[in-house]
């Protein structure tokens, strides 16, 4: 939501799509990663595979918007052309964010191959 929000800003206030992803990588990256790691896998992940996946998902989403951002300058109303070029991103990172778990999971979040089988099964308590 945050990146979402920072990329309709951006783009809406003029600035081109390719800085609006910029400026929306760094207001989602690091709170992405915080929730990823504590929420989700409730573990440390490896810091580099995963900047090389978000950096990744960063490079398309940007070509993406500003692909349809050239795209759509025919169009006269600006709030359109924002929404266009909004979901593109929006639509970017929701066809990636399979391709993101599973990498995420087998790579990044994988639990290591020692881990004890008995601690998988202890239910984990939070104080």
């Amino acid at each position: 939501m945050v990146s979402q929000l920072a990329f309709a800003l951006c783009y809406w206030f003029g600035s081109a799509a390719i800085v609006a992803t910029l400026v929306a990588w760094l207001a989602g990256a690091v709170p992405n990663y915080v929730m990823n790691r504590r929420w989700a896998w409730g573990r440390g992940g490896q810091l580099l595979p995963y900047a090389i996946i978000v950096i990744g998902t960063a490079a398309t989403a940007a070509l993406v918007t500003t692909v349809t951002s050239h795209l759509v300058q025919g169009i006269d109303s600006h709030a359109w052309k924002t929404l266009l070029v909004t979901g593109s991103y929006f639509g970017t990172y929701g066809v990636l964010f399979i391709l993101k778990f599973l990498l995420f999971d087998r790579f990044v979040f994988a639990k290591p191959a020692n881990a004890d089988p008995a601690a998988a099964r202890t239910p984990v308590t939070t104080s």
